[in-house]
């Protein structure tokens, strides 16, 4: 059972020499003495205009948007937001409300995550977009301009989890 396991990736005590052969330089390696086993546990924390942080976290309002009712068009463009930002899709949960055929749902990433919610009455779609690691949320922004082509799009940045 425990050979199973380790051949899914799936053991709790993992060797220290399998620990060493997934380790990569782009991990920072942290060593707990206690136990004396190395802990490679990537470190997602970004640096943005100087300040170390959790990620980056967007709030983005489109306004004058079209299409916002289609729940296929919506779930394709939150995919291509996924690949224009490098970052990891694990999930896409999106309902579709009646009667104004409005759209809420998420995309939850490896990175953290792209909600959406529309209300296509008013021609309004608001999107957080917030990421942590090598993806870059601004990359999904151009994607949104695109795909919904609104008459006004605002964009706030909040950087989560500041380190000072």
């Amino acid at each position: 059972m425990r050979k199973a396991a380790v051949q899914l990736g799936m053991d709790a005590n993992p060797s220290i020499d399998l620990q060493r052969k997934c380790h990569s330089p782009a991990m920072e390696e942290r060593i707990d003495t206690s136990v004396g086993l190395a802990d490679t546990r990537k470190d997602y924390f970004i640096q943005r205009n100087g300040v170390r942080c959790a990620g980056a976290h967007l709030i983005v309002d489109l306004w004058g948007a079209q299409r916002i009712d289609e729940l296929g068009f919506i779930e394709e463009t939150l995919r291509e937001c996924v690949r224009a930002s490098g970052a990891t899709l694990l999930h896409i949960h999106l309902h579709h409300f009646t009667p104004n055929n409005g759209v809420s749902g998420v995309a939850v990433l490896a990175e953290s995550h792209i909600s959406v919610h529309t209300w296509p009455e008013s021609r309004f779609a608001a999107f957080d977009v917030f990421m942590c690691g090598d993806a870059d949320p601004h990359k999904a922004v151009e994607v949104l301009r695109r795909a919904f082509a609104p008459e006004r799009i605002n964009v706030g940045e909040h950087l989560r989890g500041r380190l000072e």
